[in-house]
């Protein structure tokens, strides 16, 4: 039978039918059981996975390697493998990619279970514009039930949600170090650090996450990505009752109505840190106003510890789509910024991409761990709704391109190549991928003889 004789059977173009022949589209199931009858076989021999010919198995391989993150983000023309493309030629470059993929997934074994997870948990959060409504309705729940109205949720407020959930707050000075809370569920008692610092986690938002995993119904997670998706939740949670949904929208609507976004009233409005009200501008923003962002919380270093985007910035990425331990680009106002003569001022850019123009504005954060960049960015159509919007401050970044600001100059590389040997600074929690344990890092040892000491 040809192509044309089965496609008057099934009523699909001759053309369709050879993509579908070949494994280069995959068909709905109504027209894999058109065809099955059409030819008079069961639709399971339709089903296997090898491909009709060595050749066509090496095309599909191709299309798939060029498709994988790590390809795309050296920036090279994508080959088709054609019937103009020579076998030995669709032999080799098969071979090589095949190669790369085992190099990159060998570089990032230890960690892959973390990586993984945080990419597949930074899709579903670009999915929902990183808006959840049903932790909303349980925050709003939780602010009724004691009578809260407006402004910023104080530590009366806070103790009065604790116990209307049935939970006493207690301040301590011998927590585990690896913990920034222990719950003791026998007698309902949420321990907290007795003194917080200043370059530490708000202690507010410390006893709303506690609390979160409670109001949200979290079990003992199953793995790690249960585990990150346990802990976005309950920041999520915590966050939503420190700057509520109704009176937030209501700060935002204004500020953009007068073209004046800012994530510094924003947080000044709800007494909240700079990077909280960053978080939460990015869950309201684009389900109320129709703004697409992007977020990062990158350390001096230049390397990502967070990252969140549906506005298609392209951040750096591995083979697992991690971005989180990449050294981002140089001229990225994440970046740039610790060179300002004033970093902590006010600070917009604008910055060229190959995936478009962006504005941004940055916020530094000091911690114990050494200062961070906090930024909330946008498409650059965008920018006339932001406070900075018309800053004349403008970059141009070629990256993934290494010519753009990953590999050194010519005359710094004749001068101290060979000649230098440094030693390399570990970032503990990107080799910590699953650690023994219900609670990564957390060591059960410490909180038990902790519980035991205060029961």
């Amino acid at each position: 039978m040809t192509l044309e004789q089965l496609s008057e059977a099934v009523g699909r173009a001759p053309s369709q039918l050879s993509m579908i022949e070949n494994g280069k589209r995959e068909p709905k199931l109504s027209i894999l059981q058109a065809i099955a009858t059409a030819l008079g076989v069961p639709m399971q021999d339709l089903l296997r996975p090898e491909a009709p010919s060595r050749r066509a198995g090496l095309e599909i391989d191709l299309a798939h390697f060029q498709q994988e993150t790590a390809y795309a983000a050296l920036g090279l023309p994508v080959v088709r493998g054609g019937r103009r493309l020579p076998a030995d030629a669709l032999e080799s470059l098969v071979g090589l990619h095949r190669e790369l993929n085992r190099v990159l997934t060998a570089q990032s074994a230890t960690p892959e279970v973390a990586r993984k997870a945080n990419a597949q948990l930074r899709v579903n959060m670009r999915e929902r514009n990183n808006y959840f409504p049903e932790i909303e309705a349980a925050a709003a729940k939780v602010l009724q039930s004691v009578r809260y109205t407006t402004g910023p949720l104080s530590q009366r407020g806070i103790l009065d949600i604790a116990a209307s959930l049935g939970f006493s707050l207690h301040y301590v000075n011998d927590l585990p170090g690896s913990t920034r809370s222990v719950t003791d569920l026998k007698n309902r008692r949420i321990y907290l650090p007795q003194v917080a610092s200043g370059k530490g986690h708000d202690p507010r938002a410390v006893v709303l996450q506690t609390l979160g995993h409670f109001v949200l119904g979290h079990n003992d997670p199953n793995d790690y990505g249960d585990f990150l998706r346990q802990r976005v939740e309950a920041n999520y949670f915590a966050a939503a009752l420190l700057m509520p949904e109704k009176f937030a929208v209501e700060f935002l609507r204004v500020a953009h109505a007068d073209r004046a976004l800012a994530i510094d009233d924003f947080r000044d409005a709800f007494g909240v840190s700079y990077e909280t009200a960053a978080h939460r501008f990015t869950n309201l923003v684009t389900q109320h106003f129709g703004i697409p962002v992007h977020f990062t919380r990158v350390h001096e270093s230049g390397i990502v510890y967070k990252a969140y985007e549906n506005d298609g910035v392209r951040f750096p990425s591995d083979v697992t789509g991690a971005i989180e331990g990449q050294p981002i680009c140089r001229k990225w106002a994440s970046r740039t910024i610790f060179q300002a003569e004033d970093p902590y001022s006010s600070f917009y850019q604008f910055t060229d991409t190959s995936a478009g123009t962006y504005w941004c504005t940055v916020h530094i954060e000091s911690t114990r761990s050494g200062e961070f960049s906090v930024t909330v960015g946008t498409p650059y159509e965008h920018a006339r709704w932001f406070r900075g919007g018309d800053t004349t401050r403008r970059t141009v970044s070629r990256c993934p391109d290494p010519d753009c600001c990953r590999r050194p100059p010519t005359d710094l590389v004749s001068r101290w190549a060979g000649s230098a040997w440094p030693s390399a600074r570990v970032h503990s929690h990107l080799l910590a991928a699953l650690p023994p344990g219900t609670f990564p890092g957390v060591d059960n040892q410490d909180v038990y003889e902790f519980l035991e000491r205060r029961a």
